[in-house]
């Protein structure tokens, strides 16, 4: 038996999401990239909608969203980018939901971009930054680069940046390992870290693949 596809923000039968759900998501424009990273690219603003978005797919597991914004990202890469890859949640995430958000992201935008999509991050730390505290959130995540040579430009997919501080760590582990230029590409921005971009500690204990131990 089929099923109609419905948007998962309003639950209206036709698309995912619905025309007039898009209508009132708020584009991010470009807001300031974190330290260690070249450029950043936002589709939306972490607002209510924004926020409805990111939940749907990240805990009510809303695949039928991904295609749409697969799209949508794609239209967000530069014309440069040799390789794309992600920024990794926790095991435990991972093993809750039974997937990792940012990869099937990833995979998703790099076909439709017709990049290759590498697994060139590994994560170091347990602790999610999900209800952190803006001081906890600045002083982590840790990533290790998995690739002894990745040069070029890479884009970094992730769902939400907030104050930044999961791509900055994740563009020191890429550039110890090679790569020439970092693009964080994310559905959504929060206000908040646009605002203190500037602000974010360079700390993120970074390991190169040789001294990871």
């Amino acid at each position: 038996m089929l099923f109609p596809v419905t948007c998962p923000l309003c639950h209206s039968v036709g698309a995912a999401p619905c025309a007039a759900c898009i209508r009132r998501l708020r584009p991010a424009g470009r807001p300031l990239p974190p330290p260690g990273v070249d450029e950043l690219c936002c589709l939306v603003d972490y607002d209510a909608v924004g926020a409805q978005l990111i939940a749907a797919l990240k805990y009510r597991n809303a695949r039928r969203l991904v295609p749409w914004l697969a799209a949508a990202l794609a239209a967000l890469v530069p014309p440069d980018i040799r390789v794309m890859t992600w920024a990794p949640t926790t095991d435990s995430h991972r093993r809750r939901r039974g997937f990792d958000q940012a990869a099937v992201l990833a995979r998703a935008t790099g076909r439709r971009c017709g990049l290759p999509v590498r697994p060139l991050l590994s994560r170091l730390d347990r602790q999610s930054q999900t209800g952190r505290s803006r001081h906890e959130r600045l002083s982590g995540p840790r990533f290790v680069g998995r690739s002894t040579d990745v040069g070029g430009p890479v884009v970094v997919i992730d769902d939400v940046v907030t104050t930044g501080a999961t791509l900055a760590a994740s563009a020191e582990a890429l550039r110890h390992v090679g790569a020439a230029r970092v693009v964080g590409v994310t559905v959504a921005h929060t206000r908040a870290g646009r605002r203190d971009a500037s602000s974010i500690s360079p700390r993120s204990r970074v390991l190169t693949a040789g001294e990871h131990g």
